[in-house]
């Protein structure tokens, strides 16, 4: 098989980047290691900054969320004896975010390739890729046959597990990480969200309220990470979120049976570089956020945003610039991602040992955004995220 772009992997980012390829008459290949009910069954992040929005809405692909989708202009903040705090997004950027699931944009991505005659290959096992610095190749297997996909470029869009960072040789690669030791047990259930999106500081760690659809909410506390989904009945989820919450919050929460539990680690990680030879990297490949802040599917859309001009500049324009500039450019949104996750992260959890010291300066940063606007246009400027880079 012969094609233009050869895409490992089959989530968000991948199809989004083949999506918008093809309207610019780039021809792509994706390559899926998971079946193709297994990717829409996952569950994932479900809040649209400014720049997502706008990225789907510009490629015909935002019928279905600006008509189910929830308009959001900031989060709420609620923090244990103190006063609560909005990060008023559209008040200090004019901007308007929306809480749409991952699972519907990955259904509404997998229609129009579809529709479109998009080439998706999923259960590809054993995919590997060769001389991404020369004539790059992708192979794989499927149903027991080998089969090989050349190309001009691959685009590795495989997550964290995936080839494609191994692809690039240990000795150029460099990883940067901190783990924490808390995670996120999370619940879904159908029944109508709370109105704004929530974070809550509570003694006993974090508690989120966030929303997926007009019937359908995501809600999360913290825990240690030695914790498992069955550890946590539903039964003790709603006793320790409604505890966390305020009561004037917790009265307005409709409990119901959970139809999705999971547990979600809390990491932030970046490889660097995201170019090598003819391999690009996008999404979670490159780079991990903890969901505070949810920025994870928004940095893999600004990634696919960066990337597909670039090829497009290379097809269309005979030009390299933004192909030369790819990992540069997108490695400073990833960074600036990684601080407001951090930072978020760390103002918000309760952290197993901290010193007192840490805690009064974590207080502080809080009081901080109580009492100045400067600190909060900041926070929201962050927050609705960065502009995409001409």
């Amino acid at each position: 098989m012969r094609t233009q772009v050869c895409i490992v992997g089959g989530g968000p980012a991948g199809m989004l980047l083949s999506h918008v390829l093809a309207r610019a008459n780039i021809d792509s290949v994706v390559l899926e290691r998971q079946s193709k009910s297994h990717v829409l069954e996952r569950i994932r992040a479900g809040v649209l900054e400014h720049g997502s929005v706008e990225l789907l809405r510009e490629h015909g692909l935002a019928e279905r969320m600006d008509r189910d989708g929830l308009v959001k202009d900031g989060t709420l903040i609620v923090w244990h004896e103190k006063d609560d705090f909005f990060i008023d997004t559209a008040r200090w950027t004019g901007k308007r975010m929306m809480a749409w699931g991952q699972t519907a944009i990955t259904e509404d991505l997998y229609a129009a390739r579809e529709r479109d005659g998009g080439q998706i290959v999923c259960e590809a096992d054993d995919v590997a890729l060769h001389d991404v610095t020369g004539n790059p190749y992708v192979t794989y297997t499927k149903d027991g046959a080998n089969h090989r996909v050349d190309c001009d470029f691959i685009a590795g869009c495989d997550g964290f597990h995936g080839p494609s960072r191994q692809a690039i040789p240990a000795d150029v690669r460099r990883e940067f990480e901190r783990t924490y030791p808390f995670g996120w047990i999370g619940i879904m259930v159908e029944r109508p969200p709370l109105q704004k999106l929530v974070y809550a500081y509570h003694p006993d760690g974090v508690a989120i309220a966030s929303q997926r659809n007009p019937r359908l909410s995501r809600y999360y506390v913290q825990a240690p990470m030695s914790d498992k989904p069955e550890d946590w009945s539903d039964e003790r989820f709603w006793e320790a979120l409604l505890n966390r919450l305020p009561d004037k919050l917790a009265n307005q929460v409709e409990t119901g049976p959970s139809i999705e539990k999971s547990m979600a680690p809390l990491r932030s990680f970046v490889a660097e570089p995201m170019r090598w030879g003819k391999l690009f990297l996008a999404g979670d490949a490159s780079h991990i956020v903890p969901p505070t802040g949810a920025k994870g599917l928004n940095l893999a859309f600004s990634d696919v945003f960066y990337l597909s001009r670039a090829l497009i500049h290379h097809y269309v324009e005979a030009s390299d610039h933004y192909l030369d500039c790819y990992s540069e450019m997108a490695l400073r949104r990833v960074w600036a991602a990684e601080k407001i996750s951090w930072w978020l992260t760390r103002l918000l959890h309760v952290f197993p040992n901290a010193d007192p010291f840490d805690e009064k300066l974590r207080q502080n940063d809080y009081d901080q955004l109580l009492r100045s606007e400067p600190a909060q246009h900041a926070l929201a400027y962050e927050y609705v995220g960065l502009p995409f880079e001409k």
